[in-house]
């Protein structure tokens, strides 16, 4: 299954409280956090709700 590598970019101050949530779900508190998570649609929903504030790289 493919993996897909998560950085924070950006800060999460200021955002809606579902962005904030969802990058703490995504185990992200703070810039340039990284990490890799597998490739489900439930990450794939959460990663498009901050896409504004992460980028995204596919991993093996």
């Amino acid at each position: 299954m493919a993996r897909l590598k998560v950085t924070q970019i950006r800060s999460g101050i200021g955002r809606k409280s579902n962005q904030r949530d969802s990058l703490r779900s995504l185990g992200l508190k703070r810039i340039n956090d990284v990490v890799v998570k597998e490739d489900r649609p439930e990450i794939r929903g959460m990663i498009f709700v901050v896409n504004h504030l992460v980028t995204v790289e596919e991993v093996e």
